[in-house]
C-alpha cells in the first residue's frame, strides 16, 4: 500500500494526531490547573497540535531531498 518509508511515517502521524486527540486522552487533561496563566486543557490542545504540525512539517521536508 504504502511502499516508501516516508509515507508510512506521515501515516503513522497521522494516526498518532488522531489518537492523542481523540476523547480518552484529551480527558487527561481537563483539571482545574493552570501552566502560565493559562488552563491546561487547552494548553495541553495546542502542545499536541504545534508538536504534530512541527513533525509533519519536518518529514515532508525530508521528504524532498
Amino acid at each position: 500500500m504504502f511502499r516508501s518509508l516516508g509515507a508510512q511515517r506521515l501515516v503513522f502521524v497521522f494516526f498518532a494526531g488522531w489518537l492523542s486527540l481523540n476523547f480518552p486522552l484529551m480527558a487527561l487533561w481537563d483539571r482545574e490547573a493552570t501552566v502560565l496563566g493559562v488552563p491546561l486543557f487547552p494548553a495541553a490542545l495546542f502542545l499536541v497540535w504545534a508538536v504534530l504540525i512541527g513533525v509533519t512539517a519536518w518529514l515532508v521536508e525530508r521528504l524532498d531531498d
